[in-house]
């Protein structure tokens, strides 16, 4: 039996975690250092407020929701940057570049944790003794993933529902010396469910679900309420060898061992199995928790 594993995401020379504390965190992405809410963080900094004020070059300020849970906001701009600038991120032969940007969601386009499941996913495609392997990357956001399961010599498919998502993983893709991935703006639901009637079959599945989220016609995502049903459906495309399935969630209700119930349920061909939390470590040694993930191999 697999046990639950604590993962530290490492590896990155464009991106640092500087400190974490008072829900927020403080972070460099390049050349500019960010500071935006974060609500695990309920410890107390290790840097003064004058240090991470000294040191920031934008602030996300939220304006609705609680202390802790709130999305939505503005940037306030506090030392001269560039509105969109870019980030390398390298591994073995794989070397990917990001175009950043403020959103009104106090994202930036990337999440760095993530750096970990590429790397997997890099690993694993070239493992497949396949012509092309074929990989779904579903919620694809603006394509961490799609990229490393490109590099490694898959023929990628990338859904996400949100269109302006989907041309910003386009510059990333040709920003990082890529072409041929297959774009598809829908809903992840209604896609896979179209999927499984066609009779498609595919030997990677990326899944990387938000808690709540809209379809591009207004579909609502619940995670609580759709997770069950899409992993059943995704169970109908997965090839039964040499092939991967690779879920990541941000939810803090739910915990790794949800995700191994969830796909040791439907998925009984697993040779290989790894679950628990993905975290990265600030410069005074704190540990933020960042998702958890399930991951398996059919070989």
């Amino acid at each position: 039996m697999a046990e639950c594993s604590l993962i530290q995401t490492t590896g990155w020379n464009d991106y640092e975690l500087i400190d974490t504390g008072s829900y927020e965190k403080l972070e460099r992405f390049g050349n500019y250092i960010l500071s935006r809410p974060e609500p695990q963080a309920c410890w107390n900094k290790s840097l003064t407020h004058a240090e991470w004020e000294k040191l920031t070059h934008a602030k996300f300020i939220k304006t609705s929701g609680k202390e802790s849970l709130g999305e939505k906001g503005q940037w306030k701009i506090v030392k001269k940057m560039q509105e969109q600038w870019f980030v390398g991120y390298d591994y073995k032969s794989m070397n990917l570049r990001f175009r950043l940007g403020l959103t009104a969601f106090k994202h930036v386009g990337l999440f760095p944790e993530q750096a970990d499941n590429w790397n997997y996913i890099f690993d694993t495609v070239s493992e497949i003794k396949h012509a092309t392997p074929k990989v779904l990357n579903l919620f694809a956001y603006t394509g961490g993933a799609s990229l490393a399961a490109k590099v490694a010599g898959a023929d990628v498919v990338h859904v996400d529902s949100v269109k302006q998502v989907v041309n910003w993983s386009r510059e990333n893709m040709e920003a990082s010396g890529l072409d041929g991935i297959r774009w598809i703006v829908d809903d992840a639901m209604k896609f896979v469910k179209r999927e499984v009637r066609r009779g498609n079959k595919y030997n990677g599945i990326i899944l990387d679900p938000p808690a709540y989220g809209r379809g591009p016609e207004g579909e609502k995502w619940v995670l609580e309420e759709e997770i069950n049903e899409l992993t059943r459906l995704c169970s109908c495309l997965l090839e039964e060898q040499k092939s991967f399935l690779l879920l990541n969630l941000y939810s803090m209700g739910f915990s790794s061992l949800v995700t191994d119930n969830l796909i040791s349920s439907y998925f009984e061909n697993i040779k290989n199995k790894e679950f628990g939390e993905l975290y990265i470590t600030d410069q005074f040694g704190k540990n933020l928790p960042l998702g958890t993930f399930f991951r398996m191999k059919t070989f």
